[in-house]
């Protein structure tokens, strides 16, 4: 069973995406903010980050940095309600493996994160 780690500030959207990802199967923890992404990665292994861009004080290009700093090699989809392509490009260059923009369509979440998990 696939583990998910999803990292953002908005709590409620989290849950509900936590809710939806383990009904079809999927092992998922939720994080608020930068720090505690990155404090969990250290300690757990997880297959696939789930990243929002946008949260107070660090924000997800923080997590993509100080994880290419500490060669912490993950799969990460960017879920972001601020999208452009500026943002899209510099999270692919940080390695991000998708992008997708809330709100999220979870069909086509779902269809992104089986790509990104098996290729």
């Amino acid at each position: 069973m696939e583990t998910i780690l999803i990292v953002d500030d908005e709590i409620n959207l989290s849950q509900i995406l936590k809710e939806e990802l383990t009904e079809v199967g999927y092992t998922v923890t939720t994080v608020d903010s930068a720090e505690k992404a990155l404090m969990y990665l250290k300690e757990n292994r997880i297959d696939l980050m789930l990243l929002d861009l946008n949260m107070p004080e660090k924000d997800g290009y923080y997590v993509l940095e100080t994880m290419e700093k500490e060669g912490i090699v993950l799969k990460v989809i960017v879920l972001t309600a601020y999208a452009d392509l500026t943002s899209a490009i510099r999270s692919a260059k940080l390695g991000a493996s998708d992008f997708i923009t809330k709100p999220y369509d979870l069909d086509e979440l779902l269809v992104s994160i089986r790509k990104v998990l098996y290729m």
